[in-house]
Formats: C-alpha cells, structure tokens, sequence
C-alpha cells in the first residue's frame, strides 16, 4: 500500500478546500460569529495596507413639507477604514508531525495539527491588535476601567460594572454578543455561580454564558499587575480577509541525507477591528506584533458606538 506523504497533505488546493475551513472551525472567535470575513478584497502581496471604504451616517432632521419651499439636500459622507496586511510564516520539521502520521487518518490529522496551529496563532495576533487599537487615544469611549476602585464591589468583575460597560455603546450596546476573558475571570465568575451554560445547536457541547453573552475564554487576555481586560463583541466587530495560498506559500522539501522533511508555510492575511485604522509605519515588509500592539498605530474612524468592541478593564479581587 502506498504510504502518505506530508507532500501529498500539505498542498495549497488541499488547504483551500479543507484547512482553511479546518482553522475557522477551531477558533472560538469565528464560531461565536466576531471574526467575520471582508469581501472583495485583494490584499497585495508585498505587505502595505487595505483601504476599506463606509458610508458616514446619515444627519439631519426630518423637514416639513411644504408647497412653496423645496428641501434641503443633504450629502451621504464616504470615508475610509485602513487595515493592515499582516504576512507570518512558519516551517516545521518532519519529526514535529511524526506523531500523528501513524493515525488512521493522516490526512485530517496532519490538517488539524497545521490548523489548530494557526488558529492560536491567530488569536494571539487579535489580541495584540486589541491592545493597539483600543488602547488609542482616540478610543476612550470604548473603555471601562473600574480596576482603581476601592471595594470588591467596586474594582470587580461583577453585573453592575459589567452593564456600565455595555452602555459605553448607549443604545448600540445590545449588539454586544460575546465577552473574551482570561479564565481566571471565568473561574472568578463561576465561583460566584454567575457563569450559565446552554446547549450548542449540535446538542453536545455546553456553552458559557454571562447574562446572555457567549464567554469565550483565552488566557492571552491581557494581565497587567493584577488588572485584567475582557473584551465584549458584538458580531462581525473584526474582519478577516486571507489571500489565497500558493505554490510559493505551502512548500515541502526533503533531506534525504539526514532523512527529514521540511514543511514550510506563509500567510498573508488582514485581521481587523473594524472602525479603528491603521495608521503606523512598519520597519519591515510587515508590521511585526509588537507594532501592532502600539497604541499610537491606531486611529478611530467610525463612530464610537459604531464600534462594536469594548475594552472591560477590572480585578478579580
């Protein structure tokens, strides 16, 4: 019987039709519907930057109508939100997936293992990008930081400063679908009987819940002396726009002196809060982590209760 080969997995047509859906599946953030891909972008392959362009709101009253006056033409406003191109890479040796290759399904196996990969990657990558763009100094109406207060009750994360938060967005705020949060928040909460859990639509997995929000745990949430920062979503507040891989981007190679083969992939990819541009200047063809973690990269462009992202600053004692 012929035997299956990292060549014959990792492939980009195989990837495109059964990774890329793979890595979706896997992250938290695209089942609970936040992470919500851009269409009709191209995303340039030498780094730089998207434009992706909105409508400004609507203002102005209403007029009376009248049969010796005309109305009064008011403009519809176009601006521009700007994403980054974001490219990472990595290569793994053969002995990294020699585990799983004596599974029955190599296949699925090794897929799952480059895509469970990638969507921890991910994840990282949002929550730096989180701490850029809702750090800016433009973003303080999307922040609720009651971690300086005296008491528990005060400094905590508990219903009354959990529904200020949601109000930062006024009446935009019951779009706020989902809470990020460190599990030490989680466990915080649960010790308190404040976490419900409700059946997923499979009928097989049990969903967190805080008053009717999804809680989605990772501990890359940020923690900074004791002060942690949850994050509430509402859907579609960060697009996703993944350029589609190439020969040149999934390669494998073979050592056969030392018997190894090398399996090397690269990304090109937009991960965006929507509403909050991009406004820095990377050093290299990509802007590294830790340029997009830096708070004077980041602008607001729409409306602060556009914005369907707030930043929940508290303690957990």
């Amino acid at each position: 019987m012929a035997k299956t080969l990292i060549s014959d997995i990792l492939k980009p047509d195989v990837w495109a039709e059964y990774g890329v859906a793979r890595t979706a599946e896997l992250s938290a953030l695209w089942q609970a519907g936040i992470v919500a891909n851009v269409p009709d972008i191209v995303l340039p392959n030498g780094g730089g930057t998207v434009n992706i362009p909105f409508f400004n709101d609507l203002t102005g009253d209403v007029e009376n109508l009248s049969d010796s006056a005309a109305l009064t033409v008011g403009n519809i406003g176009a601006a521009k939100d700007i994403a980054a191109v974001i490219g990472r890479g990595r290569a793994w040796a053969v002995n990294d997936l020699a585990g799983v290759m004596s599974g029955a399904d190599p296949f699925g196996a090794v897929i799952t293992l480059v895509a469970t990969y990638w969507a921890r990657q991910y994840q990282k990558e949002l929550i730096g990008i989180l701490g850029g763009a809702m750090g800016a100094a433009s973003m303080t109406g999307n922040v609720h930081d009651v971690s300086a207060g005296g008491s528990e009750d005060l400094r905590c994360f508990n219903g009354t400063n959990f529904i200020d938060a949601v109000a930062k967005l006024g009446d935009a705020g019951g779009q706020l679908a989902a809470i990020g949060m460190h599990s030490a928040t989680q466990a915080y909460l649960a010790k308190k009987n404040l976490i419900t859990f409700v059946k997923a639509s499979d009928g097989t997995t049990d969903i967190p819940t805080y008053m009717g929000r999804r809680v989605i745990v990772d501990d890359s949430m940020p923690v900074a002396t004791g002060t942690y920062t949850s994050y509430l979503f509402g859907y579609g507040a960060l697009g996703f726009s993944e350029s589609v891989i190439g020969p040149n981007d999934l390669e494998t190679d073979r050592d056969i002196l030392a018997g190894d083969t090398v399996a090397t992939m690269r990304k090109r990819f937009l991960l965006h809060p929507r509403g909050i541009k991009w406004s820095g200047t990377a050093a290299a063809a990509f802007p590294s982590r830790a340029e997009l973690a830096t708070v004077g990269n980041w602008t607001r462009v729409y409306e602060n209760k556009q914005i369907r992202i707030v930043a929940f600053k508290h303690k957990n004692a």
